[in-house]
């Protein structure tokens, strides 16, 4: 796929990004370079292959889900630096 000047300068005003013309080139090179890359691996034969979501097989890392007795108020807002009426106290933001 060719990829224009063109084609660089409404991507580069999409990401709101100023670039010199060299720079448009080489993008321009790049970016097709890349989607040629791409026509090369839809060549490729993945009958075989299971589709995955990770190369490397992950598990859940999360500790079990344990139910316990909470904080009381005044353990939860002892370090609080301001507090009122067993509230946090917080700057206003307008």
């Amino acid at each position: 796929m060719k990829i224009t000047r063109d084609v660089v300068e409404y991507l580069s005003a999409l990401a709101r990004i100023e670039l010199s013309q060299e720079e448009k080139e080489l993008l321009s090179l790049q970016l097709e370079d890349i989607l040629n890359y791409f026509e090369t691996l839809k060549k490729l034969n993945t009958e075989d292959i299971p589709p995955t979501s990770h190369v490397v097989s992950i598990k859940n890392v999360f500790r079990e889900d344990v139910q316990r007795e909470s904080l009381n108020c005044e353990e939860v807002l002892k370090n609080a630096p301001l507090k009122e009426d067993g509230c946090f106290k917080v700057p206003r933001i307008v």
